[in-house]
Formats: C-alpha cells, sequence, structure tokens
C-alpha cells in the first residue's frame, strides 16, 4: 500500500477521487475525473494507481491509518473515562461527516467494504486493539471494571460505531449518537 503521508501528489490524487466519488458516486466516477482533480493527465495517474478500485483501497487504508492514530492519541489524553472514550469514537468518525453529506455516502461505503474487505476487517482490527489495550490498562490502574474481556468489549464498540455511522440521517446525529454510546460505556466501564 502506498505511504501518501508525505506525497502530495498521492494526497492530491486521493483527495480528488473522494470528492469524485461523493460527487459522483464511485460507479460514474471515472478515471479521467479524478486526474482532472488531481490536477494531472490520465496517464500520469495510472503510473500511481492501477483503476478505481485500487484508489479506493488506497483510501481505506488511508482512513484507517488516520483513524488508528487519532484513537492512540485520544486514548492517551488525561481525562475521565468517558471523556478519553468520547473523544477516541469522535475522532475516528472524522472523515464521516463528508459521506454523510453526499447522497453517495451510502454507496461509498458499500463500494469499500466489498473492494477492500481485507483492509476494513485488518484496520477495524487494529482499532478494536486500541481499545482493548487501553481497557486493560485502565483496568489496572483500577479506573475501568470489565464486564467481559476486553477484546470482546472493544469488539462490541467498534461494530456498535460501524452501526451509528450506517444509521445515522446525518453528521449531527451522528456526533449526538457517538456522544451517547461513549457515554453508555463510559459509565458502565467507570470504577464508582
Amino acid at each position: 500500500m502506498k505511504d501518501i503521508s508525505s506525497d502530495p501528489k498521492q494526497q492530491a490524487i486521493l483527495g480528488s477521487a473522494f470528492q469524485a466519488f461523493a460527487t459522483y458516486g464511485f460507479r460514474k466516477t471515472s478515471m479521467d475525473d479524478i486526474a482532472r482533480g488531481a490536477g494531472m493527465s490520465r496517464p500520469a495517474l495510472y503510473q500511481h494507481y492501477r483503476n478505481k478500485e485500487d484508489i479506493c483501497r488506497s483510501l481505506v487504508q488511508h482512513h484507517y491509518d488516520k483513524a488508528a492514530a487519532a484513537v492512540s492519541e485520544a486514548l492517551s489524553a488525561e481525562g475521565s473515562v468517558t471523556e478519553l472514550l468520547t473523544a477516541a469514537m469522535l475522532k475516528q468518525g472524522e472523515g464521516v461527516a463528508a459521506l454523510l453529506a453526499s447522497p453517495h455516502g451510502m454507496e461509498l461505503l458499500d463500494a469499500s467494504s466489498s473492494m477492500a474487505s481485507d483492509l476494513v476487517d485488518s484496520g477495524e482490527g487494529a482499532l478494536q486493539a486500541l481499545y482493548a489495550d487501553w481497557m486493560t490498562q485502565e483496568a489496572a490502574k483500577g479506573r475501568v471494571r470489565l464486564p467481559g474481556e476486553a477484546p470482546e468489549i472493544a469488539a462490541t464498540l467498534t461494530s456498535a460505531l460501524k452501526g451509528v455511522k450506517t444509521h445515522a440521517p446525518d453528521f449531527e446525529m451522528y456526533t449526538a449518537r457517538v456522544s451517547l454510546l461513549a457515554a453508555i460505556a463510559g459509565a458502565g466501564l467507570s470504577v464508582k
């Protein structure tokens, strides 16, 4: 997978692709649309990516890399269990606003899930591991009480977050529901 963090061309391509997918939908977006938005020719785009499925896979990987870094940072901060969970869960979904604002958001989620299921599984697993490790550390400090195994609790939380993302009608409702989920989880985990 391509590292785009320090490559302006990769950033331009993926930014253009996401914008085109959100505007036209995955199926109707052409490589010409992506190349034009990235300020390059179509042949130049093909030197970076074979097709739009390859670009979609890079977008998925980039999303999970950013989400893992944001969740890790949020869980490392100071605060109550509920505050840390809220910050982590909201940061995990930072790209959701653009998806929910697009009339093609669900198509993009479906395309990502079908073309990059291995990356989605790996990314979700990495997020689950971050939450599970954090809960285990917090339990060792006496700040949380685990009603089950940390990996299972983490898997439940990340599954619930995916459900909120797919069922929220807009970003405002998404953030409200994520905050509520974090409050419920925080209250259930916190040692009184």
